[in-house]
């Protein structure tokens, strides 16, 4: 089932920020988006995450399809690396988290405390969350701040992996990650007209 994205008019603090926005992503498919800072990234992949409404437009193959990763890791900084992943793979009714460790070299971590991990560790944990959602449309913003050379590689070996399977991702990138099922939007030209206030609102992203 892809996801479709029609017409889709978005705001932040009540100012327009995209404006008509489709694009549609098969299974075994990535998109990558790109765009300056501030052109409207992040309010469109939450918006698609169901973390906020659109004032306009339909969402068609998210619903409880999506795993989204934002600019924050989701960690408890109190549980180990183990316990952080058993803990997400229980929220998605999953039990095993050996394929996510492997994938994101975190066997020799898996007793630390999430909290005394590097920042790049950090993120590559949250990243292993994605593994243990089942969830087969990835929803990423920015994945590989924090994350060396290295890293970005296992980032980039877990998305092929998951488009194999038959999952989907759309991520807001500015690295290059390889990905030769991946398609480029650029979404500059979707830009709204920042001058015109509208009445809906969206607390759900302030």
């Amino acid at each position: 089932m892809p996801l479709e994205i029609k017409d889709l008019t978005l705001a932040r603090g009540g100012v327009p920020v995209l404006a008509g926005v489709s694009l549609s992503v098969k299974p075994g498919r990535a998109l990558i988006l790109r765009g300056p800072n501030g052109s409207g990234k992040t309010t469109l992949l939450r918006t698609i995450a169901g973390l906020q409404p659109p004032l306009l437009g339909t969402i068609d193959g998210a619903e409880d399809r999506v795993a989204y990763a934002g600019h924050a890791d989701g960690l408890k900084a109190m549980l180990s690396v183990t316990e952080n992943l058993t803990f997400w793979a229980a929220v998605f009714g999953k039990s095993d988290i050996n394929a996510a460790l492997e994938a994101y070299d975190l066997h020799d971590l898996k007793d630390r405390l999430a909290g005394t991990l590097s920042a790049g560790q950090k993120r590559r944990l949250g990243l292993a969350r994605l593994l243990v959602t089942g969830r087969p449309v990835w929803v990423l913003d920015e994945p590989t701040v924090s994350l060396d050379a290295a890293a970005v590689a296992m980032f980039a070996s877990a998305v092929r992996g998951h488009l194999k399977g038959g999952g989907s991702a759309l991520i807001a990138t500015h690295i290059d990650l390889g990905l030769d099922e991946a398609e480029v939007l650029d979404i500059t030209p979707f830009r709204a007209d920042e001058g015109a206030l509208v009445g809906a609102s969206d607390e759900a992203f302030l």
